[in-house]
């Protein structure tokens, strides 16, 4: 089934859209590394149509993100129409995106993210909205439903397409499951099943053989990743070759690995006007890369009091250097993985 924009294979691999992670340095990062279609970081219609300084700060990409989408969300069907007509004509990306799927209490208490399930009069009036506003393709990303009570992926996915959805990517979890529990991915074989658009599966992608089993289980159109991209962007280029019948390439060396995240530091450093909060910012990132390593309780305990990108190189020249000490500590290690603060919408 075609895509209504430019994807690149007949299976596309998707980085989601990610608060706090899916900026431009890691959108770039990801697409260098084999992901089809990247999309921003969900954004409020109101702080877009408002013209608010780091809302619109947050639509700025480049040449090299394309095929990217914006994803806005909002319950206000004329602020989603400004927001998208906006968008359109200040930024020029690929496609808009509405985002009926984020479960957090900040967003869903303002009717919001997964919060419009609850009327899904509202999800095909804000869809309406939107696609009026723009000429480019509208798509949207939702959950299965608001709680099991309202549990019904097929039939909100058909009133979507009914509204005017060219593409649509389902989360099967609720609104009220968050983040626990399973993905139930026969729910997105169900949706597939039932509509006539491209069907984007997502949740529980954490290997690029998650990615591989998926598009089997579930016949979907793409794989979209989310948290299975945390520190290791290079997820895309195994999926891909998997999806493509060919053997994966190996995980990155540790050195190799290090490099990776130096260069995606260093476009983070770039890319923000601000450079002591940007390496404050990046810490996350560090604790993911360095997730699994011998003494990586440690080492991430190093870089997550770095406040400059030289600091980031040198403890990793240290680490290289002195990799024996950190052998030792591998029995004590605590590999627990470091708190996650960013959403996944």
């Amino acid at each position: 089934m075609e895509f209504p924009y430019a994807v690149g294979h007949a299976v596309p691999l998707f980085l989601a859209p990610m608060a706090g992670v899916s900026e431009s340095p890691f959108r770039r990062l990801c697409r260098a590394h084999g992901a089809d279609v990247v999309v921003t970081e969900f954004l409020s219609a109101e702080g877009i149509r408002r013209e608010n300084e780091s809302t619109i700060a947050k639509l700025r990409f480049l040449p090299e993100e394309h095929p990217i989408g914006v994803q806005i969300f909002g319950a206000d069907p004329v602020a989603m129409g400004e927001a998208a007509a906006l968008v359109t004509d200040v930024f020029h990306p690929d496609f808009v995106d509405i985002n009926f799927g984020c479960p957090v209490k900040k967003v869903v208490k303002r009717n919001g993210g997964s919060g419009c399930l609850r009327d899904l009069d509202l999800v095909q009036t804000v869809i309406r909205a939107v696609a009026g506003s723009t000429h480019l393709p509208v798509t949207v990303k939702i959950r299965s439903g608001w709680n099991e009570e309202m549990r019904d992926p097929v039939t909100i996915a058909l009133r979507c397409q009914d509204a005017g959805a060219r593409a649509l990517a389902l989360h099967p979890r609720t609104r009220t499951q968050m983040y626990t529990g399973h993905a139930h991915w026969d729910e997105i074989a169900a949706v597939k099943a039932a509509l006539s658009i491209p069907v984007i599966g997502n949740g529980d992608i954490k290997t690029p053989q998650d990615a591989l089993r998926m598009r089997a289980e579930t016949g979907c159109d793409a794989v979209m990743i989310a948290r299975g991209s945390f520190g290791q962007p290079w997820v895309f280029a195994q999926a891909r070759a998997l999806l493509d019948g060919r053997v994966p390439p190996p995980v990155p060396s540790v050195e190799t690995r290090f490099g990776i995240a130096l260069e995606h530091a260093r476009m983070a450093d770039v890319y923000e006007a601000d450079r002591r909060g940007a390496a404050i910012e990046f810490r996350k990132h560090l604790g993911w890369y360095c997730k699994g390593l011998p003494g990586s309780a440690k080492l991430r305990a190093r870089l997550h009091q770095v406040d400059s990108l030289a600091q980031v190189e040198d403890i990793f020249a240290d680490y290289l250097q002195n990799r024996h000490a950190y052998l030792e500590l591998l029995a004590v290690d605590d590999e627990s993985e470091p708190e996650l603060h960013e959403t996944t919408h």
